[in-house]
């Protein structure tokens, strides 16, 4: 183990997760640190509303863009073979494309979401808007992920979601337009990094204007079978909230929210470090040595110690913390924490694993476990929330990333070969 610990440590691994991680907790800090405020200016039915509006832009994302930028992360590492920059281009012309067949469906039936949501009807236009202009910034952090460009990437995130909080503050605290006035700032502010993106794809002549149906269709190829995958991802996010809403009452679902963001905070660690174990493992894999894999292997049950450890402590000073930390009326949302760091440890423990069926692109393997994770958990929300109350959902969430974690484990081992069977090595 200790011959494990020192090759980690010397390795670029280890140094890029640091940067990564480090990034992700600046980054999330910034919003983070802003709870007093919101919690103070918001009202728990305010802040539902900003969470429903979270969600429905998570549900249409699949969609627009078709998770074309996974197939960029991957061939570029076939970039000698593969015109990257042409088939850079021909995904943005996807998102494109996508986005406006999304548009169109999407306000057929806006009354109806509406309706579910809780979201004002007036401004499900920004969901599509919000949807575009995410995907335009995760292309150009993509490159930089992929290039080990860790800095670059976080100053890019840092300042996109600083923009972010300020014109918050200023549309929520002095304008006073309350939900309305986060929701305007997550629009202008993504609009102005979308400019700034493409100026960086530009700058760097990360593009060339030219249509190729071979790209095209190797991105779609990729992409689509990710949909189920990627919506399932979404659903088990926002099942939650949509029965907590419609069952409990929005409010509720605003004092859930703010536990499940303290909660996340294992999901902000997980996230981070895999940004930077993702590229690591890739070269790895690809040198095809025994030896090493039997490593991986060995570092990767030392991280689930470590994450599910982590979990157990946020859960811990979770309830002295919120106490004082946000507005009174959302107190008791410590009550949800234990549950929701258990399940993002479990969700961590997934990221571990589901990057070798990536590798070996068998995407469709992750789009049936996380599919039939997602209509387990319409199942459970119903069951528990309906016996336990808004407690139920946070139940469910640590279940179904469980049964996630495990169902991606048993399909891992099929899609590309590692030793796994070495915890007996781990005593000597």
């Amino acid at each position: 183990m200790e011959r494990i610990k020192n090759s980690i440590l010397k390795s670029n691994l280890f140094k890029t997760a640091g940067i990564y991680t480090m990034t992700s907790v600046i980054n999330s800090a910034i919003p983070f640190f802003l709870l007093p405020v919101l919690t103070r200016y918001l009202s728990p039915v305010d802040y539902g509303i900003v969470s429903m509006f979270g969600m429905l832009v998570s549900f249409i994302a699949p969609f627009t863009g078709l998770s074309v930028h996974g197939a960029i992360a991957r061939m570029y590492y076939e970039k000698d073979t593969v015109d990257i920059k042409e088939y850079i281009t021909n995904s943005i012309y996807i998102l494109i494309s996508s986005t406006l067949l999304v548009a169109v469906i999407f306000f057929m039936f806006s009354s109806a979401i509406a309706n579910v949501s809780s979201v004002p009807i007036q401004v499900l236009w920004m969901v599509i808007v919000v949807s575009f202009a995410q995907f335009i910034t995760k292309i150009v952090l993509t490159l930089w992920q992929v290039q080990v460009k860790s800095i670059q990437y976080g100053v890019y995130q840092i300042s996109q979601t600083a923009l972010n909080m300020l014109l918050s503050i200023v549309l929520v605290v002095f304008v006073d337009l309350t939900w309305s006035g986060r929701v305007y700032a997550q629009v202008v502010s993504l609009m102005i990094f979308v400019l700034i993106s493409f100026f960086i794809l530009i700058k760097n002549n990360w593009l060339k204007f030219s249509y190729n149906k071979t790209y095209i269709k190797h991105a779609l190829g990729f992409g689509v079978p990710l949909i189920p995958h990627a919506l399932g991802g979404v659903l088990m996010t926002m099942t939650d909230r949509i029965f907590i809403t419609n069952m409990v009452g929005i409010e509720t679902t605003g004092v859930y929210t703010v536990g499940y963001q303290i909660g996340m905070i294992i999901n902000l660690l997980a996230t981070s470090f895999n940004q930077a174990y993702v590229p690591w493992l890739y070269s790895k894999l690809k040198e095809n040595i025994m030896a090493t894999k039997k490593r991986v292997v060995k570092f990767t049950y030392l991280y689930f110690i470590i994450i599910l450890l982590m979990s157990v402590v946020l859960s811990l000073i979770a309830p002295s913390f919120l106490s004082f930390f946000v507005g009174r009326e959302f107190g008791n949302s410590s009550i949800y924490v234990t549950w929701i760091a258990l399940g993002y440890a479990f969700n961590g423990m997934y990221f571990m694993i589901g990057s070798y069926i990536f590798y070996a692109e068998k995407t469709s393997y992750l789009a049936w476990v996380t599919f039939t994770a997602a209509v387990l958990n319409i199942g459970l929300n119903y069951v528990l929330i309906s016996k336990y109350g808004a407690i139920g959902a946070a139940m469910a969430t640590t279940l179904i990333y469980f049964i996630k974690f495990i169902l991606t484990w048993i399909l891992s081992s099929k899609a590309y070969k590692m030793p796994w069977n070495i915890l007996k090595d781990l005593k000597k």
